[in-house]
C-alpha cells in the first residue's frame, strides 16, 4: 500500500508539471502588421479578455508584409530561449480567409505555435521537432459573434485561441483535432559542406546593421577548418543568378579588419555570417535575404 501511494504521488506531481509546462500564461505574438494602427492592441485586447493574468509579450511585428520566410526564421530564432508551455501567436497570412489550415504546433520542446500552416513553420519543425499539431476548431474556438470576419484571423481565432490555452480555459486536446506530424514547408538550401565549398541560405539579415546571416553552422565551418585571418572566398546567388562575388577574412572580432572592410564570422547564433565593419553589406551590395537566396563559401586560394 505504501508503495502504491508513493506511486500515485508520483503520476500526481507528473500530471501537475504537465499542466504547469502546458498552461504557463505567457503568450508572445508577432506579426507583419507594424505599429501603426491598432491591430496589435485588438489582439492583446481580445487576450485580455480571455484572462488578465495572463503576461503578453511581442516577439516583432515589423516582419515585411507577407514575408512567410521571415516569420519562419523569427519564430526559429526566438522560440527555444522561451519556457516550455510559452504559446506563441505568429500572424503573417496572405492566405487569409483561404482554405489553408490554421494550427497550433507543440514542439518537442514544449513551445506552442498558433498560426496559418503556410510555411511559417517550416524551421521551428525542423529544428525543435513536432510533438503534436491540431487544426483549430473554429466552432468552439473562435471569438464570440465574429464568423462574419473573413480577413483578421489574428484576431478572431488566432489570439482568442492562444489566450484560452495560455490561461488554461482550454487543454491542447480542446484545440481541434489531431494531424498528421507534417506542415507546409518553403524549399531552401540545407548547409552543407560538399567538395570543399559550403552551401546554404541567406537566413536572415541582421537588420539594424546590415550583416548577412546565414544557415551555415559552426559544425560544418570546424569541417572547413579556417584560421582567423584565412580569407574566406563568398559567392552569393538570387534565384540561381550570381550577384556578388569576393573575399572576406575570418574574424573573431568586427574590429580585427578596418573600417569599411568586409569579414567572416560566426553570429549570435553560431552561424557563418558577414559584414562590413561599420557599414552595411546588405546596402553596399544590395544583397536580400530569403528561401531563394544562397551562398557558396570556401577557402581563398593563397597567393
Amino acid at each position: 500500500m505504501k508503495h502504491l501511494f508513493k506511486f500515485l504521488g508520483v503520476v500526481f506531481l507528473s500530471a501537475l508539471t504537465y499542466v504547469a509546462a502546458a498552461q504557463n500564461k505567457i503568450v508572445v505574438f508577432q506579426s507583419d502588421f507594424g505599429l501603426k494602427d491598432g491591430a496589435v492592441s485588438a489582439m492583446k485586447g481580445v487576450a485580455n479578455g480571455v484572462s488578465p493574468d495572463l503576461k503578453l509579450y511581442d516577439l516583432t511585428h515589423e516582419i515585411p508584409a507577407y514575408n512567410i520566410w521571415e516569420a519562419s526564421y523569427r519564430l526559429f530564432q526566438t522560440v527555444n530561449y522561451w519556457p516550455a508551455g510559452t504559446v506563441f501567436v505568429s500572424v503573417v497570412d496572405p492566405g487569409v480567409g483561404t482554405t489553408r489550415k490554421s494550427v497550433v504546433l507543440k514542439t518537442n520542446t514544449g513551445q506552442f505555435i498558433v498560426t496559418p500552416d503556410n510555411g511559417t513553420l517550416t524551421l521551428v519543425a525542423e529544428a525543435f521537432g513536432i510533438a503534436e499539431i491540431r487544426e483549430i476548431d473554429e466552432a468552439v474556438n473562435r471569438r464570440k459573434d465574429s464568423g462574419k470576419s473573413y480577413t483578421f484571423h489574428g484576431r478572431d481565432v488566432y489570439a482568442y485561441t492562444a489566450a484560452r490555452l495560455a490561461a488554461g480555459v482550454i487543454s491542447f486536446e480542446q484545440v481541434g483535432p489531431a494531424l498528421p506530424k507534417q506542415v507546409v514547408n518553403m524549399p531552401y538550401q540545407k548547409a552543407v559542406l560538399e567538395n570543399g565549398k559550403l552551401k546554404g541560405t541567406i537566413a536572415i539579415l541582421d537588420i539594424q546593421y546590415g550583416n548577412i546571416w546565414t544557415n551555415i553552422g559552426d559544425d560544418l565551418v570546424k569541417q572547413l577548418n579556417p584560421a582567423y585571418g584565412d580569407a574566406l572566398h563568398v559567392v552569393i546567388y538570387h534565384s540561381g543568378k550570381k550577384v556578388y562575388e569576393g573575399d572576406a577574412p575570418y574574424s573573431q572580432t568586427f574590429g580585427a579588419v578596418a573600417k569599411g572592410q568586409p569579414l567572416s564570422y560566426l553570429n549570435s547564433l553560431l552561424q557563418l555570417s558577414f559584414a562590413l565593419n561599420q557599414a552595411s553589406f546588405a546596402d553596399v551590395h544590395k544583397i536580400a535575404s530569403g528561401n531563394d537566396w544562397s551562398v557558396e563559401v570556401s577557402l581563398a586560394s593563397k597567393k
